[in-house]
Formats: C-alpha cells, structure tokens, sequence
C-alpha cells in the first residue's frame, strides 16, 4: 500500500486541472504579467498600473465563478482573455508524471474524472495543448451548472453528471477551499498540492495530506515498480 493512498479503497478519483495536472505558472503568469502587459498596449496605459488595477478587479472575485470565466473578463476588461491565452499558449504544461499517473490509473480500471472551475474555453486550449482530454471518462467544467467547487453544493450537482462513491473516491486539488468544501460534503480521500506553481514556494496544505508529484502516489497497479 502507498502511504498516502490504499489503491485498493479507491474506485473514482476526481482531478483538478489548474495546479494540479498542469503547472500553475501559466495561469500566474498569464494574469499577473501577460494580461497587464498586453492591457497596457491596448489602452495606453502604464504597464503597473494595468498590473494594479487588474489585480484589484480579480482579487475582489477570487472564488466566484465569475473569476473563473474568461467570458466574464473579456467583458469586464474589454479585450479577448481567451485570444490573449492562445498567444502564449506554448507555457501550458503538465506537472511531472501527470501521464504516467493517468495511464496507470486507467490501466488499474479507475474511474477518472475532472473537475474544473476553468471556463470551457480555457478547459479546451489545454486539453488540445497537452493532449490529456482521451484519458478521462469525464471532463467536468462547473460552468455546466454555474457553481465554483468552493461551494458543497457543487459535488451534488457534478454527483448528478457523474454518479460517485464519495467514500471510495478521491479528489487532488490545489485549492484548499475546494478541498475544505469536498470534505465537507463526505468525499473521504482528499489530497493537496505542496508546489502548484513550479516557479513558486511549496505551500501550507492546513492539516491536508499533500504531494509533491504523482510520482508519490505511484504505483497504482498492485506489483508495479
């Protein structure tokens, strides 16, 4: 048995995108430094202010759906988040072992699924970027029924589309709301991320198990070396 998880107790585990199957450093870098830059040139503005005043608007709607919607943004800023995104799109990538984790879990017969706040449109540019989309049997954006995983009412709703265990399922998220709010709703094994972004300092985790990478989880195969 891995001393974090018991493959054996676990039939479904739901996965996180953001920070925890692809580097955080994207996204940071995208909304701290590329988007600023960019809205600068646009608008003509100084480049720290952009920084400030864009900071400002998303810090203010941190884990709200609306902060997890680059429609929502495009709107607000007046320029094409999701346009923006594709420019630097050749940043998106996975953390280290995310495919063997993948592969080995679909080889053990577990029922993978995805849970993510991202906007579809985010969901798909990574998926067409890391090619990681086949290896699911369900790709879920909380943007189907409008509830951030913050929220325990989100798990009845993906529970609905995705019919689960919640004591043999676990869930891998860097968020620790999100985590906070799954354990709330009973999902029993609940895993956090000490280093969503590469280029960041590991994190607090609270009282939550943690991984570096996949490659402490592994193997999930019973004999695998």
């Amino acid at each position: 048995m891995n001393r974090l998880i018991d493959w054996t107790a676990i039939d479904t585990v739901l996965l996180d995108m953001d920070g925890t199957l692809l580097d955080l450093n994207f996204d940071n870098y995208f909304w701290l430094e590329y988007l600023p830059q960019r809205y600068a040139e646009e608008f003509g503005i100084n480049p720290e202010q952009a920084k400030r005043d864009i900071n400002a608007k998303t810090r203010a709607l941190e884990g709200t759906l609306e902060w997890y919607s680059t429609s929502y943004w495009t709107e607000a800023l007046g320029i094409d988040v999701v346009a923006l995104k594709h420019e630097v799109r050749h940043r998106v990538k996975e953390m280290p072992h995310c495919h063997e984790f993948l592969d080995q879990l679909k080889a053990a017969g577990k029922d993978i699924v995805m849970v993510t706040n991202a906007h579809h449109d985010s969901l798909n540019l990574k998926m067409d970027k890391t090619g990681l989309a086949h290896k699911f049997d369900r790709l879920i954006t909380v943007h189907e029924f409008s509830l951030p995983k913050e929220r325990v009412e989100c798990w009845d709703e993906v529970q609905k589309i995705h019919p689960f265990d919640r004591q043999r399922s676990l869930l891998i998220d860097d968020n620790l709301n999100v985590l906070k709010s799954a354990e709330r709703y009973g999902i029993a094994h609940l895993l956090a991320i000490y280093q969503p972004d590469s280029r960041a300092p590991r994190k607090d985790v609270e009282h939550f198990k943690a991984i570096q990478d996949f490659s402490d989880i592994l193997p999930v195969l019973p004999g695998k070396q």
